[in-house]
């Protein structure tokens, strides 16, 4: 006896033909300020172009832009710590603790971690600007760890 498989359900049927195109008939009308005609002249335009490859400048100029904003991401996480170093107190509980904790831990391992971060943005022509870039970020890394010792301070556990 043969044993037959049954036939795939219609929602497998449905899944793995593509759906057929629909005409577009003359009671609905385009939206103000579209036109079917100039939008498929755009498109036909747009798949000619060909993008040329970015120079060497250009593609430095843009490493450059990234490890600015790269080196300046620890300063936009300082209002967020200080608001929540504020909020914790200044009592020895568990939730405090690790606030601090990990104020001090994050800006220690990327300041130990500092060339690492930036050697995807390391070429030739960035090499003497990204010296001030490093500098930087190892600045806004130090006025995060300052905010710890603030926190810290104001717990009483420094001297």
């Amino acid at each position: 006896m043969e044993s037959k498989t049954p036939p795939p359900p219609q929602w497998v049927i449905d899944l793995s033909t593509p759906p057929t195109p629909k005409p577009k008939s003359g009671s609905i009308l385009d939206p103000p300020g579209y036109s079917s005609t100039v939008t498929a002249k755009r498109s036909a335009a747009s798949k000619q172009q060909i993008r040329k490859a970015p120079t060497t400048s250009e593609t430095d100029t843009l490493k450059l832009k990234k490890s600015w904003e790269l080196a300046l991401a620890p300063a936009k996480a300082l209002p967020m710590n200080g608001v929540m170093m504020y909020m914790s107190g200044n009592t020895l509980q568990i939730f405090s603790i690790m606030m601090v904790f990990m104020l001090f831990k994050n800006p220690l391992q990327a300041l130990l971690q500092t060339n690492q971060v930036f050697t995807r943005y390391e070429t030739d022509g960035t090499r003497g600007k990204l010296w001030m870039v490093k500098g930087v970020y190892v600045l806004m890394n130090l006025v995060a760890l300052a905010l710890g010792v603030w926190k810290v301070n104001g717990m009483g556990l420094l001297p």
